[in-house]
Order: structure tokens, then sequence, then C-alpha cells
């Protein structure tokens, strides 16, 4: 049977198809701002791209930032748990989590069945995620899929002393007016919010292996920084933004399989 996990981020909506366990396909498409348009957006994309139609899709769970948006899901999920459990699928040895996304950041604890034993969240501040990295790059004028690339060309990186997205904004400006390399400046930005970041991770504890998922594991420049910080190299999937809607379609597979379970038992 078909099952679909569907994550809505704040900045990016992932959907997966799988069968029985077996991924068919994913996609990403931005969230905007009318998120049910979005999430029936994304829907039929990957039921194209299956060559299926919503018929087949035996069971739904939705998770993410706007979960409460895909009134069709059959269950909803915390993006804790569905991360968890995305990762834990790819990476058995994974027992920390770090997930950067749009929004917010999170560090996951787990165990090597994926359960969740411990997360902090930075959710209340744009520090450490998509929407700081968008900030800056924008006060640079430099396209945010090159700021990672350019940071590792640093050989004199700038101490960012504010991780408040409005007073670092208006430091790097002061910087760039007092003629310090934009390339130097990002390397600093990086550090500043790798060490943010480390800092969640520092309260559940970090346990090797160490993940990183969501749209920050795409910027190499955060990914070694945050890897100098730590010690050691950090495992990425090859596509680390579908972890929560893999988790998602996972636990949707489970669901099936617990409600024919009953079935035959009932028999």
């Amino acid at each position: 049977m078909y099952v679909m996990g569907i994550d809505i981020g704040s900045l990016a909506t992932k959907a997966v198809i799988l069968n029985d366990r077996a991924l068919i396909t994913y996609a990403i498409v931005d969230s905007g701002a009318e998120h049910r348009r979005t999430v029936e957006r994304v829907v039929d994309q990957t039921l194209a791209q299956a060559g299926l139609t919503r018929d087949q899709i035996g069971y739904i769970v939705a998770t993410g930032y706007g979960r409460i948006n895909v009134p069709f899901a059959h269950k909803q999920v915390t993006e804790i748990s569905c991360h968890a459990r995305g990762v834990n699928s790819i990476f058995p040895s994974v027992r920390t989590i770090i997930d950067v996304g749009g929004q917010d950041s999170k560090a996951i604890r787990v165990t090597g069945t994926g359960k969740v034993v411990d997360f902090q969240m930075n959710d209340k501040c744009a520090a450490g995620t998509g929407r700081f990295l968008e900030v800056i790059a924008r006060a640079l004028e430099v396209p945010l899929e090159e700021i990672g690339p350019l940071s590792l060309e640093s050989t004199n990186r700038v101490k960012i002393s504010s991780m408040c997205t409005v007073f670092a904004e208006s430091e790097v400006v002061s910087r760039i007016a007092e003629g310090t390399s934009k390339i130097d400046i990002l390397a600093g930005v990086h550090d500043a919010i790798a060490g943010r970041i480390r800092g969640l991770a520092d309260r559940v504890k970090i346990e090797r292996e160490c993940a990183i998922t969501g749209g920050g594991a795409k910027n190499v420049g955060l990914v070694r920084a945050l890897e100098e910080l730590l010690g050691f190299p950090m495992l990425r999937a090859e596509e680390p933004q579908i972890t929560g809607a893999l988790g998602a379609a996972l636990i949707a597979h489970d669901s099936v399989q617990e409600v024919a379970s009953a079935g035959s038992r009932a028999h």
C-alpha cells in the first residue's frame, strides 16, 4: 500500500510517498503564505511524479509547522518524532540530530530505534535559522545559495557579536562600510550561527553519531563551522530536507500495519 508523509515548514513544504517502506518519490516546494494551497500543490506534484492518484494513497501523516493545514491527513504527528524516525531509517547509528529549519532550529537526542530521548528547540528567535541567513545574504547582496561556499574561502574570519537578527544585520552593514571583506563577514556569521546551534545541542547532551537535517544542512559553510566546533564530522542525508516527511510516511506505514494486524486478530 502507498502511504504519504507531508511536512509543512515555514519556508518549504515536503511530501514523500512510500510503498512498503521503499521511497517512491518526493517533492519540495516553497511554503508561501497560503499553506492549504501549498499542500495541494506538493501533493499533486508528488502524485504526478509517482504516476498515482489520491485514491491509491492508503494513509497520510502530516507534520511540521503547518500540519493543521492538511485536513485530509489521517493523523498529525510532531516534527520532533518525525525527524527522529526519518533520520533513524537512514542512519541507525545516529544519536543526535541537529535540524536547521527556516524559522527554528532543533537538537534531538534519540535511541537506536529512533525514539526521542530529549530535545531542545530555538523557536522564539530567528538566530540560528534559515531566516537569519536570508537576512544576512540580503544585507550583503549575495545570493543565498552562494553564502556557504563563499564563507569557506575566508582567511580572516570576522567575529559577529550580536545574534539578534536586527542587530546582526546592522553590524554586517557597518562592517561593509568599514571595508571588511564579504567573505570574512560570511565566515563570521556562520561561526556565530554554529555557536548558537552548538549551545542548543549541548543542552540535550550531544552523543555521536550526529546528523544534520533541514535546509541549513545544504549550507556547506554552516556544516563546516559546526563540525569544527563539535570536533567531528556530521552525517547528512542525500536530501536532508525530507527527513521529517520521510518519518511521517514511515509512521503512516506503521499505522496501516497496526490496522491490518488488528483486523487479522479480530478474525
